[in-house]
C-alpha cells in the first residue's frame, strides 16, 4: 500500500468511524476504488488496527468522563453508599463491552469471510436506515445517563454487535438502539463512545498481536502504511468526535439516513454496471 493510500484511508476512517453511516462500508468501496483486495488478510488485518487510531482520539476526548466514572466503579465495589450514576454506567460498559467480544469472537471467521461483500454493505446501509430513522422519530428520549444501568448495556452490548455486519455502523447501531430504549440523543450518542472505545480497542489490538504476520509478509499492506492511516485516523477523529457532540445537541440524525440511502444506491449502482466487483 502507498504512504498516499493509507492517509486517504486514515482520513475515510477518523471521519466515519464514530458518524452512523458505517466505517467499514466506507473503507471497504475505497479499498475497492483503489483496488485493493478486500478480502486479504493483510487488509483486513489493517482495517482493523487503524481504528485503534479513533479510538485513541475518543479516549482523550473523554479521558476526564473516564478518569470518573473508572473511579467511581472501583469506589463503588467497596463503598455500597458510593455507587451512584457514574458506578452504574461503569457497570454498563464492562456489560456491553462482554457481550459484543463474545459475539465477536464466535463469528469471527464469518465477519472476515463471507459478509466481506459490497452487497452486505448496501443491504446493512439500507436495513438500518430504517431502524435510525424509527429511532429517531419514535424514540421518547426521556432518559439520561443517570438512568443508565448494566442491563442497559448487556442490550447495547447485543445490538452493537449487529454492527460486526459492514454496512450496519457500529455508533448507527447503539444510538438508534439507545433512542428507542428512551434515551436522549446525546446520552445515546455519548453511550456509543463509551462502548466503542473499550470494544475497538480491543479489536484493533487484537489484530496487530495476532495478524502483524501478515501485515508486514510479502505483498502485504507493511508496518509503515499501517502506522501512517493509524495516525491520520486519530487526528481527523479528534475533530469529528467534537463535530458530532455538537450537532447532536441541536439536531435529529435524518441527514445522515439520507446520506446512507444515497451511498447505498451509488454503490448498488457502481456493482451492477460492472464498475466495482462485490469482493
Amino acid at each position: 500500500m502507498d504512504w498516499w493510500q493509507s492517509v486517504i484511508l486514515g482520513i475515510v476512517e477518523g471521519v466515519t468511524e464514530f458518524l452512523p453511516i458505517s466505517s467499514t462500508g466506507h473503507l471497504t468501496v475505497v479499498e475497492k476504488l483503489m483496488g485493493l483486495p478486500i478480502d486479504d488478510l493483510s487488509v483486513t488485518a489493517y482495517t482493523a488496527i487503524i481504528q485503534v487510531g479513533a479510538m485513541l482520539a475518543a479516549i482523550v476526548y473523554f479521558w476526564s468522563d473516564i478518569v470518573r466514572i473508572a473511579g467511581a466503579w472501583f469506589t463503588g465495589l467497596t463503598h455500597k453508599d458510593k455507587r451512584g450514576a457514574d458506578f452504574q454506567m461503569g457497570w454498563a460498559i464492562i456489560a456491553g463491552f462482554l457481550v459484543t467480544a463474545v459475539i465477536g469472537v464466535l463469528l469471527k471467521d464469518v465477519i472476515e469471510g463471507p459478509l466481506r461483500s459490497l452487497w452486505v454493505v448496501v443491504t446493512g446501509l439500507l436495513g438500518w436506515s430504517v431502524v435510525m430513522f424509527a429511532g429517531d422519530r419514535l424514540g421518547q428520549q426521556t432518559r439520561g445517563e443517570e438512568t443508565i444501568t448494566w442491563k442497559d448495556g448487556l442490550i447495547l452490548g447485543a445490538i452493537q454487535s449487529i454492527a460486526l455486519i459492514p454496512g450496519v455502523s457500529r455508533s448507527g447501531a447503539t444510538i438508534s438502539g439507545a433512542l428507542l430504549m428512551g434515551i436522549d440523543r446525546v446520552t445515546a450518542t455519548r453511550m456509543s463512545f463509551f462502548l466503542g472505545i473499550p470494544t475497538l480497542t480491543a479489536a484493533g489490538g487484537f489484530q496487530a498481536v495476532s495478524a502483524a504476520s501478515d501485515i508486514s509478509a510479502p505483498g502485504g499492506v507493511g508496518w509503515v502504511a499501517t502506522i501512517i492511516g493509524t495516525v491520520v485516523s486519530f487526528v481527523v477523529a479528534y475533530a469529528s468526535i467534537a463535530w458530532l457532540l455538537k450537532f447532536v445537541a441541536t439536531n435529529d440524525f435524518t441527514a445522515f439516513v439520507i446520506y446512507r440511502i444515497v451511498l447505498a444506491l451509488l454503490i448498488a449502482g457502481l456493482l451492477l454496471s460492472g464498475h466495482i466487483a462485490a469482493v
